[in-house]
């Protein structure tokens, strides 16, 4: 009889209970004390076999909390030929492009699409994700809700793992989950839409920037990465952060804004659809763009070009950004192996929202 070395018995034990449904994905695995009692081993066999399941990605350990089954037993599905599509929005700013984009691919491959919007409140997600699971989708693609923030329906996401139910993200990812995702590089967007003020001669640039979201968090890390390179030192005091529930009321606190941007001669909005709003405000205070101060967005949306003045913005190629997501999603369907990520590069689309700092006549504002 071949022996067995006592690790490989236990790497082959562990496999075995998972195999025969005694351990399911996400299943807390016994300690290592534990695992010493049963099999009569030493700590440091059971050391050994757990850091090569961890190699092979059939189990995890997690600082503090112990180690967890990663790998489940593979069922075969049948296809139902559906695919779940979860947005926050549908009809506003670039949703509608991104939807449109998915909806073309999924119905040319023969797909019936289920829509639902979470309005990004992550009760609204839970509901959305139990429902994709019970009508039983070929997979699903998300744009995560409140992604700068603990998510609450991370088992439910489990749940889809542990059915082979590929997830694909869009605009964004949960920075917890491992699911591929297609998306602007929103820290190049950030430092682009920056370092484009900056090439232009602005030194104090403010910022207005998302905090719950996470691409708000990336965007503001590029407008960081710009100063840094640049030589500017950065100001905790030219930074406004707002949630999603401040968007439509923005215009109401217009003086809160008006304290960050005070002294500044440029700012870097997290999108389109703030930099408007921005842009009206300091209308609104006697402040003219791009006179006496410069103002970028991002994502190139068709606010950009109906502004005034037409707002420079960084380009996101949101329609083709939703047929990406699409096309590799029923790719991961096919193969669960495909690598379906894709950070789309973006570019910067000058219009006149943006002038030289020689050219510019700064206004202080004592609010």
């Amino acid at each position: 009889m071949a022996f067995v070395p006592k690790y490989a018995f236990l790497v082959n034990w562990i496999k075995d209970q998972i195999l025969h449904g005694d351990l399911h994905f996400g299943d807390r695995l016994y300690s290592e004390n534990e695992l010493c009692s049963i099999f009569g081993i030493s700590r440091q066999t059971v050391r050994q076999a757990i850091g090569i399941l961890e190699q092979e990605k059939v189990v995890s350990r997690r600082r503090g909390s112990g180690t967890y089954v990663t790998w489940q037993k593979k069922t075969t599905r049948s296809g139902t030929k559906k695919i779940g599509v979860i947005s926050t929005y549908v009809g506003e700013y670039i949703f509608m492009d991104i939807l449109h984009g998915i909806e073309s691919v999924l119905s040319a491959n023969g797909y019936a699409t289920q829509i639902s919007f979470t309005h990004n409140r992550v009760e609204n997600e839970r509901r959305a994700l139990r429902s994709m699971l019970d009508n039983d989708v070929d997979g699903i693609i998300v744009e995560p809700t409140k992604s700068g923030l603990p998510n609450p329906n991370i088992r439910i996401y489990d749940e889809f793992r542990a059915r082979n139910i590929p997830v694909l993200f869009f605009n964004a990812k949960y920075p917890g989950l491992d699911f591929p995702v297609v998306c602007l590089d929103d820290v190049v967007a950030g430092e682009m839409a920056t370092s484009f003020l900056i090439g232009k001669g602005h030194k104090k640039i403010a910022g207005v920037f998302q905090c719950d979201d996470i691409q708000g968090l990336l965007r503001y890390q590029g407008y960081i990465q710009a100063l840094e390179k640049n030589g500017i030192e950065i100001n905790s005091h030219r930074i406004f952060w707002f949630a999603t529930e401040d968007i439509d009321d923005i215009a109401t606190y217009p003086d809160r804004i008006m304290k960050r941007i005070k002294d500044c001669s440029a700012v870097c909005c997290y999108n389109d659809q703030i930099a408007v709003k921005v842009i009206k405000i300091l209308e609104q205070h006697g402040i003219s763009v791009p006179d006496n101060i410069s103002v970028t967005g991002i994502d190139n949306s068709n606010l950009a070009e109906l502004s005034v003045p037409p707002l420079t913005s960084v380009y996101n190629p949101v329609s083709l950004l939703g047929e990406t997501a699409a096309k590799n999603l029923l790719a991961l369907i096919e193969d669960p192996s495909f690598d379906a990520e894709v950070l789309f590069r973006p570019v910067i689309v000058e219009r006149s929202s943006v002038s030289d700092y020689a050219d510019t006549v700064v206004l202080s504002k004592s609010i």
